[in-house]
Order: structure tokens, then sequence, then C-alpha cells
């Protein structure tokens, strides 16, 4: 990695060149400094068509302006996160930002500004506009476009996202002096956050927050599409993986997170989330995301990940599957259990039902097999009434799936968990079984086996639709595809 510009001689007191904004850097001379001012061609492009989700987001704009009449809404991006040093973690612009933009850059602020007089709102976005070549910023400064990369110009911005675009640079000094009613979505812009400290209220913005999660309950026909992208995408990087796991019995179970990396980054553009590449009693941790551990025939590989697209709709599947392509008998006789829990989870998904049925369905197969197996002692209605069936299923059988891996997470319990499905929603359901290898309640051949089915459920008006059904889930259908792909 090149470090940046530097004069020959500096003087130990000036500031770094990542840290001036304007200006030229001591020790530049004047010819170098007139030599990158000028010999510059004229790159802005022109003739732009909007972005796909463009007319999407000016719905959801015109929604959230109907909600929250005569009232000023801040909605930052986000800033980069230094991970060490000066070297900053890959940004990633906030759900909310996104949602309500197509847009994915960094510093930028949307902004409804109410007006004045009649109803609605005007929005603008706020934006870095191209680094200035008069003042040194395009190659002095850390963060200007030699060293980063062009960013679109104001006005290419405003044709690619169909919203009136003007320079962030500006905009925290405005709020400072604006009057009125106004709401931020917290957590994302400090400097934002400040200049609007005594103008905003924790309650009022968190209502701005939670209406926007809920906003996002029922995906339109744009988003569902994006979903199956991810899912369509994510069944080559499963597909991936069986392919290479004699490399990665030779290596670990990193060869197989770095494996499903590559898919994301050459279709999409990351994975959504930390991949879950758990071998044998690593299966038993749920967030498994250390991936450092040995891969062995014999034991089972529980592989949990997504990738997430362009569009930053991510995809959330799981599948348990055999190392050498064969279950053992025990093996297959808790992934069998898992599989009849899951297709009854499925079976529950369907519009007019709770949201919760889903998961009650996979549970009380779950709660007979343990009856039926004597690890706990039944009747299932007794054991559903205690719980004592989540000492060995652990997690809830699923969540809602969009820009965010859990979706919706801010709405209320009412518009979620107790909630209704409504054609449109997009959700997992993955139950799953997971004896702990120091569980010395459960047999010993038990112990260090973790099995999780995982599949990305659309409600449709007449029941449900399976996105990840590409991939296989019936025992007898994995062995086979696996032997497929191993040749």
């Amino acid at each position: 990695m090149t470090d940046e510009l530097t004069p020959e001689t500096p003087d130990e007191d000036e500031q770094p060149i990542k840290q001036r904004k304007n200006g030229l850097y001591p020790g530049v001379s004047d010819e170098l400094a007139a030599s990158m001012q000028s010999g510059w061609a004229d790159t802005e492009l022109r003739d732009l068509e909007p972005i796909e989700q463009a007319p999407n987001a000016a719905r959801r704009r015109a929604a959230l302006s109907a909600r929250f009449p005569g009232e000023r809404l801040v909605i930052p991006a986000g800033n980069l996160k230094t991970r060490s040093n000066d070297t900053e973690y890959d940004f990633r612009a906030s759900t909310e930002y996104v949602y309500l933009t197509g847009d994915q850059t960094e510093d930028s602020v949307l902004v409804l500004e109410p007006r004045t007089g009649e109803d609605g709102h005007d929005a603008t976005i706020h934006r870095l506009p191209r680094s200035n070549r008069e003042n040194g910023e395009f190659w002095l400064d850390g963060m200007g476009e030699l060293w980063v990369g062009r960013r679109h110009s104001l006005a290419e911005a405003e044709a690619l996202l169909g919203v009136p675009c003007k320079d962030v640079r500006e905009l925290a000094a405005a709020l400072t002096e604006a009057t009125g009613p106004v709401r931020v979505v917290r957590g994302h812009d400090a400097g934002i956050e400040a200049a609007l400290r005594d103008k905003v209220t924790a309650e009022r913005d968190e209502d701005l927050r939670v209406y926007l999660s809920e906003a996002r309950v029922v995906k339109d026909d744009f988003e569902v599409g994006e979903l199956q992208k991810a899912v369509d995408s994510t069944v080559r990087g499963f597909e991936d993986v069986v392919k290479v796991l004699d490399k990665a019995e030779a290596t670990s179970e990193r060869y197989i997170e770095g494996t499903f990396f590559l898919r994301a980054r050459v279709e999409g553009n990351d994975i959504g989330y930390g991949s879950i590449c758990a071998a044998g009693p690593h299966a038993t941790t749920l967030h498994w995301v250390r991936n450092n551990g040995p891969v062995r025939s014999g034991d089972l590989l529980l592989l949990d990940a997504g990738v997430e697209t362009h569009s930053l709709y991510t995809a959330d599947v799981t599948r348990t599957l055999p190392i050498n392509g064969r279950y053992t008998d025990l093996q297959r006789k808790i992934y069998d259990a898992v599989y009849e829990a899951q297709e009854a989870g499925i079976a529950a998904v369907k519009p007019g039902a709770n949201f919760r049925d889903f998961h009650d369905a996979s549970q009380r197969v779950l709660a007979e097999k343990l009856v039926a197996w004597g690890l706990v002692e039944g009747p299932a209605e007794k054991v559903l009434e205690l719980g004592l069936q989540r000492r060995w299923t652990l997690h809830g059988t699923g969540h809602m799936l969009g820009l965010d891996v859990h979706d919706c997470a801010a709405a209320r319990t009412e518009a979620y968990v107790n909630g209704t499905l409504e054609p449109g929603m997009v959700l997992t359901v993955e139950p799953g079984l997971y004896f702990q290898a120091d569980d010395v309640t459960v047999p010993e051949e038990y112990r260090g086996i973790g099995v999780r089915i995982e599949d990305d459920i659309l409600v449709t008006a007449d029941g449900n639709r399976n996105l990840s059904s590409a991939l296989p889930r019936r025992s007898e259908d994995v062995e086979a595809w696996m032997a497929e792909l191993r040749g």
C-alpha cells in the first residue's frame, strides 16, 4: 500500500496531508503546484440514466413525507470508520439512507425540507462534490480523488438519483441555523448530530427510525428481485464450496470462507454478514465466524452464508453438509429431524398467519423428536410449555430479510413478531438442533453435532415461495448433489 505524497523535508509541526482539507502543503514547490492545477481533461459524465431503484426510492420518500408533515427529516449515510492508524474499513452506507435514495456514498446526507405554506417536502442529497484541483485537495488530501478514486459530480449524482444535490460541507452550518421541528436518524454521522443537538430529542428520532424499519417489512418488486439475485449467487457460492472441500480438509475452515467470499465479490458487493463456516463441533456455536478450525472427513459442515448484491440486499442461507459426502446414521437422524421441522415451518408461512406460527410449528416437531429420542421427558406439550427444548434448539426459527440480514429490527413488536404475514414479506425459516461437545445430558455420540437448515421464503398471495429452493434440502438429495458436484 502506497504512502501519501509528502514533501521532502516536512516540518515536524505540520499536520499530515490527510488531515488538511484546503490549501497547499508547505514544502511543495510552486512549479509542482502549478503543474498539478492544470492539464486535466474534462471528464464530466453526461446523458446518465437514473439508477434502477430511483422510482422506488422516490415513492418511499413520498410515504415518509406524508408520515411526518411539516418536519425537517435528516437521514445520513454515515462516515468512514478507522480500522487502524490511517486505514479505514470498507464503507457500508446506512440502511435507512440506501432505502430512501439508492445511493451508497460516504458522508452523504438526505434532507427532506418541509415546503413553506404547502404540503410535502423537498428532498435534497448533500454529498461531496468532485475534488478541487485548484487548491490541491485533489492530490494533497488523503481523501482526494487521486488517492481514493473519482466520485460523481453533483450534477452526475442528480441525474443518477433523481434528487437535487448540494455540497455536504455546507450542511452542518445550515442545520445549526435552521428553525422548526426536525428529526435525524442517529448513529451514523456525529457531525450532523452535533449540529442538531439542541433541536432534536431521542424519542422523536426513535419514531423516525422505527417508521423506516417498519416501512421495509413488505418488499416491492425491485427488492424481491434483488433478494432473488442474492440467493442465486449464494447458491453458486455453496456449489463452489462443495467442489473444494478436499482442499479445505488440507487447510481449514478459512478455505471455505475464502471460497464463498470470492463468489460474493465477483457477483455482488460483498458478503451480507460474516460467513459461518463451522465444521465438526464448531457447528454448535451459533455465530462461529472465527473460521479457523480443522475440516475433517466424517464431520458435518454447517455453512451459513449470503451474498449481498450491488444494491445491498442480502441472502441468508444455511446448509449442513457431510464433509465426505455421506451422512452417518446418527447425523442423518438429526438432520432429517431438522428438515422435518423446517418443512412444518415453511408450510406455516402464508398470508394471514401470525409471524410466530412458523416458529411454533418447527419447535413442536423438534420437541417431539427430543421426547422420542429419550433426551427429555414428555409429553411434547409439557416440553414446549416449559421451553425445555430450547437447551438444544437455542434460537428463534427466523427473521425478516432485506437490506439488513436481520431486517426491520427496530420495528415495534406488534408490527413484527406479534404481527401478521402479508404478501411481499421475505423471511428466513431456520430451525436447528445443537448438541454441545460438553453436554453430558445427551449420549456421547450426539455431542458435538450441530445441524441447521435455512431458506429464504417470500410470502405470496396464495402461500409462499422458497427463493433458495435451488439448493437441495433432503438428506438424500444433498448427498446426490454433492456427489455430482465432486465428480
